[in-house]
Order: C-alpha cells, then sequence, then structure tokens
C-alpha cells in the first residue's frame, strides 16, 4: 500500500474488541480459539491473476495485507506467546524475484502488533496442538447480506477441512460477532477514512475543473484515477462510475466510453482507498458548467432530500424508520417539481409508494473496509456507525439522473459529515467548474 503510517494500535485494539466480545459469547470457562485465514489469489486468464483483495476481517484484526496468511487467536492458552499468532507465507527468494518482497516477521510485527509471527509451511503440528486443547473453534465466513453466487471461498473450504479433522469441537462464528463490532468505528478508523474522504474530495476539485464539452467519460475516470495515486490513495474503492446525460439513471453503470456532451449533466460516483479504509462520493454536475433551470429545480429537490436524510440520521434511529421517512419526504418534494400528483400519493400503498418511481434504491449504506461494509440491518443505528446519504431522482421521460452522496460519522448528539468541506450546491459546484482552467 501506498499510505505512510503504521497504526498497530488500531488493529491492537480491534482484537481486544472481538477477544473480549468471542470470550463473552462462549463463556469464561471454555477454552475458545479463532482462525482466519486470507483470501485466494484468484486467477484470470493463461498465467495472470486478478489484484490481490484481502479478507476483509483478517485486515480488520491484523492489518496484514498479503496472500497465504493466517491469524490464530487462542486467549486461553496457558503460554502467552501463544494468544495471538501472526502466520505468514515464508519469503522465497524464486517468487520475490517474480512478484515482489514479502513481509518479514519484524515488518509484520510493525503493522499487527502481535509479537508472535509463524511460517506457514511450519504451522500443521502446533495449530493441531492448539485446537485439542481448546473447546470451541470459531471459524469465519462471509455473512454479508448482499452476498451472492456460488463461489466457494477459500473460508469455505478450510471450514470444511476443519470439521473434517476435528468432528467433536463446538464449532461458532465469528462473522456474527464482526459484524456488529466492525460497523462501529474507532477514532483511528475514522482517521483513516477522513483522508480516504479528503483525498476523494481533492480529486472531485480538480475534476470539476477538467469537464467541459466533448469530453469523454473514461477521461474523467482516467483523471480520477490520477488524483487518487497522486495523492497516495491504493486506488479506487471500486468501480468508479462516470456516466452523462441519460446514462445517469443506470445505477451501476461502469462502462464509461461515451461523450460528454454540453446542455448535458454528469453523475459521478467514485471514492478513494486509503490505508484500506474507503470514501463514498456522489455528485452530479454541468458538462458545460452551468445549470439549466429545470436541472438546478431537480438538483435542489435532491439536495434538500440529501439534507433532510442528514438531519434525520442519527443513534436510536430505526432503518425502516429513516426509510419510512425519507420516503415520505420524497413523495412531497417530488410532488412539488412535479413529478407526482396528489392522486399518486393518493392511491399510493405502503408496499407500493409512488415515490419509487423515481428513487429506486435505498438511501444509506454502512461505509468501511468495505464500500458495502457489514453492519446490522434490522437494529437501531448506534453511535460510532459510518453511512452513506445517498437520495437519487431518476426520470425516464427527461433523460436525467441526479445523485449526491456524502459520508457521515454517527455521533452522541447526531452525526458529523465527513464531506463538509466538498463543493455540493449549484453555488459551490459552478464556482469551481468556473474558476480554473477546463484543459483537456
Amino acid at each position: 500500500m501506498r499510505y505512510f503510517p503504521e497504526r498497530p494500535e488500531l488493529f491492537t485494539e480491534n482484537r481486544r474488541r472481538f477477544i473480549e466480545a468471542m470470550e463473552g459469547e462462549a463463556g469464561r470457562g471454555p477454552r475458545a480459539i479463532a482462525i482466519f485465514v486470507s483470501n485466494d489469489e484468484v486467477g484470470s486468464n493463461a498465467d495472470a491473476h486478478y489484484p490481490f483483495r484481502q479478507n476483509s476481517d483478517l485486515f480488520w484484526l491484523s492489518g496484514i495485507w498479503q496472500e497465504d496468511t493466517m491469524l490464530v487467536l487462542f486467549p486461553g492458552h496457558p503460554d502467552a506467546r501463544y494468544r495471538e499468532v501472526l502466520v505468514l507465507t515464508r519469503p522465497n527468494e524464486l517468487k520475490e524475484k517474480w512478484d515482489g518482497r514479502r513481509l518479514r516477521a519484524e515488518e509484520a510485527r510493525k503493522i499487527s502488533g502481535i509479537q508472535t509471527i509463524l511460517w506457514l509451511d511450519t504451522i500443521g503440528s502446533q495449530l493441531q496442538q492448539w485446537i485439542h486443547m481448546a473447546d470451541s473453534i470459531y471459524l469465519n465466513s462471509n455473512e454479508h447480506d448482499r452476498r451472492t453466487g456460488p463461489l466457494l471461498s477459500r473460508e469455505h473450504r478450510y471450514i470444511a477441512e476443519v470439521q473434517a479433522n476435528y468432528p467433536l469441537h463446538t464449532y461458532r462464528r465469528s462473522a456474527k460477532i464482526l459484524r456488529e463490532l466492525r460497523a462501529i468505528k474507532t477514532p483511528a478508523e475514522i482517521e483513516l477514512m477522513q483522508k480516504a474522504v479528503d483525498i476523494t474530495g481533492e480529486t472531485f476539485h480538480s475534476v470539476l475543473q477538467f469537464i467541459k464539452p466533448g469530453v469523454m467519460e473514461y477521461e474523467i475516470e482516467a483523471e480520477i484515477y490520477r488524483g487518487f495515486l497522486s495523492r497516495r490513495s491504493n486506488g479506487p474503492a471500486y468501480e468508479s462510475i462516470v456516466a452523462s446525460g441519460d446514462r445517469a439513471r443506470t445505477l451501476h453503470y461502469i462502462t464509461n466510453n461515451q461523450e460528454c456532451r454540453g446542455g448535458e449533466l454528469v453523475l459521478m460516483d467514485f471514492g478513494a482507498s486509503y490505508g484500506g479504509y474507503n470514501a463514498d462520493l456522489t455528485r452530479t454536475v454541468p458538462v458545460n458548467g452551468k445549470f439549466t433551470a429545470r436541472q438546478a429545480e431537480v438538483y435542489n429537490a435532491c439536495l434538500h432530500l440529501h439534507r433532510f436524510a442528514k438531519q434525520l440520521l442519527r443513534p436510536g434511529l430505526l432503518p425502516a424508520d429513516y426509510k419510512r421517512q425519507v420516503g415520505e419526504e420524497a413523495g412531497k418534494t417530488f410532488l412539488k417539481i412535479g413529478l407526482l400528483t396528489e392522486a399518486d400519493l393518493r392511491n399510493q400503498t405502503p408496499e407500493n409508494p409512488a415515490y419509487t418511481k423515481y428513487m429506486y434504491h435505498g438511501v444509506s449504506h454502512h461505509l468501511g473496509i468495505d464500500v458495502h461494509d457489514v453492519g446490522p440491518a434490522n437494529e437501531p443505528y448506534r453511535e460510532g456507525m459510518v453511512l452513506t446519504i445517498e437520495p437519487g431522482i431518476y426520470i425516464e421521460e427527461e433523460r436525467l439522473g441526479i445523485r449526491i452522496e456524502n459520508d457521515v460519522w454517527l455521533t452522541a448528539d447526531g452525526n458529523v459529515d465527513l464531506m463538509a468541506r466538498v463543493p455540493i450546491t449549484i453555488e459551490e459546484i459552478e464556482a469551481v467548474m468556473q474558476s480554473g482552467p477546463r484543459a483537456r
């Protein structure tokens, strides 16, 4: 990664939180051991591989971004050296000639704060002894509510292997604990997220001065990527969306291969990754630097919904109540700008509210190590969570799509907008677009 600081205290605290929750769940009497494995290196075509993406839970607990990594947490081990163990692939001279340097033990200690580093090719017999000493085994899997597809991950294969070898142990789910813990960000995590947000905001400012009629969507994407890398981000948090004109109504448009024309708006949904944490920004701006009257009317309606949602979002609010209240306000707002009629509102039902014709996605999601981060779906929001706020208005008959998205951190008395310094009003956006060179 390209970022500067080593933050072992972040991962030490995360492990402390997990162990405390694990011991509380398993009971102080039985000895529980938790084992985490890294993601696979995934081949693409021929001898190439997709970029490696570490298992989010393993990274959250260790800070290690390297393949063939294991983490063993055994707080009840009688020897304190083996209560936290990081297992790495042994540096291999030939592999390093081709693929680059692998972590040495001392480097891994500085990153993770874990003192006991063992090599993967020697761990088998020791791990067997530890498991024999334990009463219950915590194993991990991807329990994200949006997970789809039949792909069996390294975690699934490891679960099958351990259960086959140790059939009489009690097995428990690490993901159930981590979903709760990862949703609540520590101050150290907020610092990294703020840095990702700042890189994203600075990049957006420069991109505003780059956009003009005739520019291609992929040229804007290239400017975004350049802005991230030049500011020591390790790249985009997700595939950037640059959608001009009617393409803005496609929520996950990533083709980014069309010309941006004067008179159109261009919707840009992008975010930088920094230190393993992510930002998520959306802005919709005029290609020629000036909103038309109708574009401004719809944009301000979307901005009103954004601000309405932000003043609602606080600890204690139920997600279902949040969605309902924002939806009710959307119905009133769409009536004011001529999208809905009084009859539409009278005839709507709770199962089919009228506003969903023009705003057909959720307003917020958890954000962190994953862009759609884990978090409880049906429990009240809690202090420490970071969520996006991203209402959108999509009008097929006007070939128009507008979305506005910021990232907010929930605090005891409300929330803090991590993107408060990023231009968001029509006046701010037009001023930046017209203030400097907009060269291609």
